[in-house]
């Protein structure tokens, strides 16, 4: 392992000396200040393993060098041995006090400088090896939990397909309002990380139609109050698949499941929050899902034109919508309709979703489920 010994003393001759005793103790590089202020400007770019450093220098003392490179970034565990005539108690305290390592005073013993080098330099070395090993771990622990999140975040993609699979609609659907859900995110002013999680816990906001009966979920027509009593209980049901894992993600996404239905007015469900009262995640997600089903194939209903569509959020905000969410869905309106376009349905999906039961339910305005 290569070693680098620094040596700072404004005398010229002692750093020869010091430089020719340094080597004895192992073929290490030496680099000799005699300006302390150079030898600090080097240091911010360089790490030496050991430093010896003088206490009587112009301008920056012993004292004022050491106390200095301990606030580099990095050298707060780096050797330094300060080595000077003066040797009065108080400074000698003093030094040790602001980090000094060792302390000698000259004339030291050719023999003690080899010896202390050594010493220090094999401490170093050691101090190196766990640093090393440490970053090492550390870029094993983060490269294990990289791997776990992204497990974490195709399954919930999985499971949110697997919703998607049961009801009448496709996985572009999950792709679109989660996208959109990012770009309120965005447009809001949350952090990275929360558009993050929204991104990939949006996909789960439909996951309790997995508890939905096949009669009422793929009915082709409008459903009966009472089939959409049973309906509404889909929140409850997604909530109740995530709720007890403790992984933050899936926390986020039972939340969203369970109050994506919920409207700003109260008149929501399944509790009926009001305002803020429900969780930001929900609002969000409300005014994406209800955008991207309005504008998608059902078989319930056809699609809704764009000017239509932003007609009824439009009208909705402070109603069924977050004002504010819905404000910053058509700050977003470029990005909006560029995903739209990315994450379009296949056209066969179309054609088989209005073979099941548009042609016959054209003049139906069914609630959305």
């Amino acid at each position: 392992m290569d070693m680098t010994v620094l040596i700072v003393d404004d005398t010229e001759d002692n750093i020869t000396v010091l430089e020719r005793q340094v080597r004895k103790a192992g073929n290490h590089v030496v680099r000799g200040f005699t300006d302390p202020a150079l030898a600090l400007h080097w240091c911010e770019v360089g790490n030496p393993d050991l430093v010896f450093v003088d206490y009587i220098m112009p301008h920056v003392n012993g004292l004022e060098f050491l106390q200095r490179f301990r606030a580099l970034p990095g050298h707060d565990d780096i050797p330094l041995v300060m080595i000077t005539a003066c040797g009065e108690a108080e400074l000698r305290q003093a030094a040790l006090e602001a980090g000094a390592t060792e302390f000698l005073t000259r004339p030291a013993q050719p023999i003690e400088i080899v010896a202390r080098t050594r010493n220090l330099l094999r401490l170093r070395a050691v101090t190196r090896k766990l640093a090393d090993q440490t970053d090492w771990l550390q870029r094993e622990v983060r490269n294990a939990t990289g791997q776990i999140e992204r497990r974490v975040r195709e399954m919930l993609f999985s499971l949110g397909r697997a919703a998607e699979f049961r009801d009448p609609e496709t996985g572009a659907h999950i792709q679109r309002m989660a996208n959109y859900s990012r770009l309120i995110a965005e447009r809001l002013g949350l952090s990275a990380e929360m558009r993050d999680t929204l991104l990939q816990a949006a996909p789960m906001h439909d996951i309790g139609k997995l508890g939905i009966p096949d009669e009422i979920l793929l009915k082709p027509g409008k459903l009966t109050a009472a089939e959409f009593e049973v309906m509404k209980r889909h929140p409850m049901h997604g909530y109740e698949m995530l709720r007890h894992s403790d992984v933050p993600l899936i926390q986020a996404g039972a939340t969203i499941a369970l109050t994506h239905h919920e409207k700003w007015d109260g008149s929501g469900y399944p509790n009926k929050l009001a305002g803020a009262d429900i969780p930001l995640l929900g609002r969000i997600v409300a005014v994406a899902d209800v955008f991207d089903a309005v504008t998608s194939v059902r078989p319930y209903k056809p699609a809704w034109d764009l000017e239509r569509s932003a007609t009824l959020l439009r009208e909705q905000s402070g109603k069924h919508f977050d004002p504010a969410c819905v404000q910053a869905f058509f700050a977003a309106w470029p990005q909006v309709l560029e995903t739209r376009e990315t994450y379009r349905d296949p056209v066969d999906t179309n054609e088989r979703l209005t073979k099941a039961g548009i042609a016959r339910h054209m003049n139906v305005v069914a609630p959305l489920r």
